[in-house]
């Protein structure tokens, strides 16, 4: 009776897992049982009788065939590491949450059709009402960073506490005037491409795309509120504000949404769309506190006390590349499906330097607004904080090319970073808590030493205006000794 020798033991046999040691060609132990069920047939052909004096290694060895020796030598962690690895690269990115446009219309869509508030959910989709809120929140947050009037920060008499530049009637104008300059432009844009939202899951359930608005309805709905939103504007701030507004719905309307069919440019026309709300918010304060009376467009635009709203303009311009580039990332094949040029699908490498570049370039600019006195030290820590993690972000989602979920990490930096620098600015603004300060704590040292100044002049005047006297005096003693003699 020949003597069979016992197979060496296998490394899997010691796995933890040994259920899931392998797949089907690594030869674990379900992939061995199910390969034995289901040809029951080749096992019987080939049967013979017992050979009682085999071994249980012996059977054992038969029935499990051995692994091929890759496998074999592949320790358990790794091959843990490697399984999980390929599951997460298969799967899809995940989807973004739906938009506000789309939530309003399936609340609408869902009401009866004669409802109000079915209208109303349908025509505040078209506004893109998240979008207006940004551009709104931009807008107000550099009007109220616009600094204090050295007369304000030192009479306290003048104003208790120095909060926002001007008077609150002309934020009022400015929020609504500029909401409803921003519900027109979205509404246009809707208008003008409501077959190429339908091949896009993020923008099929639209207004009009899902006939909730009727195409009559909506221009009638787009220029109402540009009319209203203009005037507002211009009685309420000042007609370069009223200017600006007006350019950026064209811009918006007219330029920037057609060229997204055309060439990948139409991202940097978006971007100085976004950048354009805050230079508007900066000049409505700056018409209200001038002094020279003028209100004409250079004086606006490009004097000395415009700086800070270009540089504010420009943080929001820069922001707007890795806010899209990321989302454009994600839904890139849509966008390709729908003939968008972006360059997420056009030049993918180039969307992802994009992003890393413009980031970086919030630094600087942020930087800019302390070094001219609009914000105080507390912005500038802050602002290096908010603007390092979006870095960080931009960095990782340039080095992995938009994989392993740097994208939607980029996408929700930005998120949060813009404001982080828009309320940041507002609480450190120059001057704000030098009035608290104040207001708790009474003059400062300064105003005394002034007021000091103040008296010893006075004095002066007065020894001046006495020695004049005095000199006169004299004169006039002479001429009457004179006059005796």
């Amino acid at each position: 009776m020949a003597n069979q020798s016992t197979s060496p033991l296998q490394k899997t046999y010691f796995s933890p897992n040994r259920l899931y040691d392998g797949s089907n060609t690594t030869g674990g132990l379900l992939s061995s049982i199910a390969s034995s069920n289901a040809n029951p047939q080749s096992n019987s052909s080939n049967s013979q009788p017992p050979n009682t004096s085999a071994t249980p290694n012996s059977t054992t060895e038969t029935a499990t065939p051995i692994a091929p020796e890759s496998a074999q030598s592949e320790l358990p962690h790794r091959r843990r590491k490697r399984l999980k690895e390929e599951s997460n690269s298969a799967q899809p990115e995940q989807s973004l949450p739906l938009d506000a446009s789309t939530q309003l219309s399936n609340i609408s869509a869902a009401l009866p059709t004669t409802s109000l508030r079915r209208k109303f959910a349908a025509y505040l989709a078209l506004t893109k009402p998240r979008l207006s809120f940004l551009v709104v929140l931009t807008t107000t947050s550099a009007y109220g960073m616009y600094p204090i009037s050295s007369l304000l920060a030192l009479d306290p008499a003048m104003t208790p506490l120095p909060t926002l530049s001007t008077s609150t009637l002309t934020l009022i104008y400015l929020t609504v005037g500029t909401f409803l300059s921003c519900c027109s432009a979205n509404t246009l844009n809707m208008m003008a491409e409501p077959k190429y939202d339908a091949l896009m899951s993020r923008t099929r359930n639209r207004p009009l795309v899902r006939g909730l608005v009727s195409h009559r309805g909506a221009m009638l709905f787009a220029i109402g509120t540009a009319v209203i939103g203009l005037g507002l504007l211009y009685i309420g701030t000042n007609p370069t504000t009223t200017a600006l507004s007006a350019a950026n719905i064209a811009l918006y309307a007219f330029v920037y949404t057609p060229l997204k069919r055309i060439h990948v440019i139409n991202t940097w026309i978006g971007a100085i769309v976004g950048g354009i709300p805050p230079l508007m918010g900066w000049i409505a304060a700056q018409n209200q506190v001038a002094t020279t009376g003028h209100d004409t467009w250079r004086d606006m635009l490009f004097s000395e006390e415009s700086i800070g709203g270009w540089l504010l303009g420009g943080i929001l311009f820069a922001w707007q590349f890795p806010h899209f580039n990321a989302l454009s990332h994600l839904i890139r094949d849509e966008y390709k499906g729908a003939g968008y040029r972006m360059l997420a699908w056009v030049n993918p490498a180039m969307n992802t330097r994009v992003a890393l570049r413009y980031s970086v370039l919030m630094f600087p600019m942020s930087i800019g607004l302390w070094w001219i006195g609009v914000v105080g030290h507390g912005f500038l820590v802050g602002s290096t904080v908010a603007n390092c993690w979006l870095v960080r972000e931009a960095y990782r989602f340039w080095q992995h090319q938009g994989a392993q979920g740097t994208a939607r990490g980029l996408f929700w930096a930005s998120i949060w970073q813009l404001p982080i620098l828009l309320v940041g600015g507002l609480v450190t603004k120059k001057g704000l808590w030098d009035g608290v300060w104040r207001n708790i704590f009474g003059q400062p040292e300064e105003e005394d030493d002034e007021e000091y100044l103040y008296y010893e002049d006075e004095e002066e005047d007065l020894g001046t205006n006495s020695k004049s006297q005095d000199s006169s005096v004299p004169s006039a003693n002479r001429s009457n000794t004179l006059s005796t003699a």
